[in-house]
């Protein structure tokens, strides 16, 4: 291509960050590494949990723990990178490591949204077919499903991955941002990306609209199935397992269908930034929380688990 003949790549890009005030940046260093230090324990004990206790080795929690994963996994991706460079006077990330960010973040972000429709199709299964739902959940069911979301995500990132750095970056590399997000990095290009924008938005609409699509057929059934139970007390009680899943499904489709799914020209640096905080470092700390404080099975597990560690001291 011409502009390889013309244009060297960066060794590396800047990142603007949240702010240039060295207290202020101290102050968000402590905020953000205690959201880390809980999506780490959080996510960990769940996967632990979920793996070691035999009355939570069913579907659903195997679907949870491997939520519990791509959490901690894109959290990761992230957030130690953000935390150095609020205590670094040089807010850079090399050229090569930018790659990897935005690889295994595009990876793992729209491998969730396939996890999260698999877990919308779990609770279908389980409240409008019982009978059925150890056919229609097998575990081979259940593989498939998990195989499908990361290799899904996999393809994706790649594309994006390969045609982002793929093209010119002949001005400045200062990325107005605090990680190797797509969007902020297609603004540094100097020539056409309308090809990157329009894969942009036909891959993650795709991915985002049809799991999104998946969980409000799965749960419209869910409602009416629910609506035909005639105790109230049963009602709730169905009703209650879901409001986890929903309440998850709402804060990360929430803040990706709003990232993505727009033209790059309406992009606010400052308000997206924000928007990204929440679904990059602090939703991933939301979800153990979410998901183990109504939930009956998740405490009683951690509590058998803990009794166990006490026997054996």
């Amino acid at each position: 291509m011409i502009w390889e003949k013309n244009y060297s790549r960066p060794t590396e890009f800047i990142f603007v960050g949240f702010t240039d005030s060295f207290p202020l940046r101290i102050s968000l260093f402590f905020v953000f590494l205690i959201v880390y230090s809980l999506t780490v324990l959080g996510n960990m004990g769940l996967i632990i949990l979920a793996n070691t206790v035999s009355s939570l080795q069913t579907p659903m929690y195997y679907f949870l723990s491997n939520l519990s994963f791509l959490d901690l996994s894109y959290s990761t991706a992230i957030a130690p990178k953000m935390l150095a460079n609020f205590l670094a006077s040089r807010k850079s990330i090399s050229f090569s490591g930018c790659v990897v960010q935005m690889l295994f973040f595009a990876c793992f972000a729209d491998a969730e949204c396939l996890l999260l429709a698999a877990m919308a199709y779990d609770r279908y299964a389980a409240i409008c077919s019982p009978l059925l739902y150890s056919t229609r959940v097998s575990r081979r069911v259940c593989l498939g499903l998990i195989v499908l979301a990361y290799f899904c995500g996999s393809v994706t990132s790649l594309v994006h991955v390969s045609l982002t750095f793929r093209l010119p970056f002949c001005g400045s590399n200062v990325v107005n941002h605090f990680f190797c997000d797509i969007p902020p990095l297609l603004a540094l290009a100097c020539s056409d990306t309308s090809i990157n924008e329009l894969l942009l938005f036909a891959l993650c609409g795709t991915i985002q609209i049809s799991t999104f699509v998946v969980i409000c057929i799965s749960y419209v059934r869910i409602f009416f199935t629910v609506l035909s139970i005639k105790s109230s007390g049963g009602r709730s009680k169905t009703f209650s397992t879901c409001a986890s899943h929903l309440t998850a499904v709402t804060l990360f489709y929430g803040t990706l269908l709003f990232m993505y799914l727009r033209p790059t020209t309406s992009y606010g640096p400052d308000s997206d930034k924000v928007v990204a905080v929440f679904y990059t470092v602090v939703f991933p700390m939301f979800n153990p929380m979410i998901y183990s404080f109504r939930n009956k099975d998740v405490k009683n597990a951690f509590k058998k688990l803990y009794e166990r560690k006490w026997i054996f001291k």
